[in-house]
């Protein structure tokens, strides 16, 4: 059986599932509630909650959650599961690198995190003039693919003012990614702007963060170099240098 719960924010779904799953309850309940909010936004949030009576599904139901999900692949931005059985939460970790957003699980005890994580945002990315053709990007917290939709328009008015421009990437707040869609917009905006940075630095202060120098020098045709735990300002004079 699944229930939708009501009075939830603006573009956030959310379900309880209990007892047995069948097909009828995909076609009565969760396929025409996501189908709905898709009409009215390009990607929505879920919370799904397992009952502690939670059974399974029965095979047409699988079948029915599989055409479900691939019909509305990248329409999800955020996924919560909430359950306290086992080895649901174990499938559900299992196949979460797999997905197209990020997925999170949580306890039953932990709704209202579960909640809070929906309506929260993970990361945040700051676009900073510093004078001339030099631009700083700052990456913060843990990135989903929306952030990158919301600096794009920034990115590309910049580039079309000055040209070819002095990247610098700040990665001393940086966690990664959540998920492997919000990696993929990352490496697209790359590759669309591969040829606009002439000089790119990279500031960081953990070790992992040195693979970027790599990373960046394989997309963009540019001098790159990579800054560990130095000060700002020798970052900014070497990234201006003629």
């Amino acid at each position: 059986m699944i229930e939708e719960v009501p009075g939830r924010p603006d573009g956030v779904l959310e379900f309880m599932v209990s007892g047995r799953v069948a097909s009828g309850d995909y076609d009565a309940v969760l396929t025409p509630a996501i189908e709905r909010a898709l009409q009215e936004h390009d990607r929505i949030r879920v919370l799904i909650q397992f009952a502690p009576d939670f059974e399974g599904y029965s095979l047409d139901a699988a079948w029915s959650d599989t055409r479900l999900g691939l019909r509305h692949w990248r329409g999800f931005e955020r996924i919560a599961v909430v359950t306290d059985i086992g080895w649901l939460g174990t499938a559900v970790k299992a196949m979460a690198f797999a997905m197209p957003c990020p997925v999170q699980t949580f306890g039953l005890a932990e709704l209202e995190d579960a909640r809070r994580w929906l309506g929260e945002a993970l990361g945040t990315i700051h676009l900073r003039e510093l004078g001339g053709d030099a631009l700083m990007i700052q990456m913060i917290g843990t990135l989903d693919a929306d952030v990158y939709d919301r600096i794009g328009e920034d990115l590309e008015t910049f580039i079309a003012t000055h040209g070819r421009i002095r990247l610098l990437v700040d990665l001393r707040q940086f966690d990664g990614w959540e998920g492997i869609s919000a990696m993929s917009q990352h490496m697209s905006l790359m590759r669309d702007h591969y040829r606009a940075p002439k000089r790119v630095a990279i500031l960081g202060e953990a070790a992992w963060q040195h693979v970027a120098q790599r990373v960046f020098s394989r997309f963009f045709d540019a001098e790159v170099r990579y800054f560990q735990g130095a000060d700002l300002e020798d970052v900014e004079a070497w990234l201006k240098q003629e």
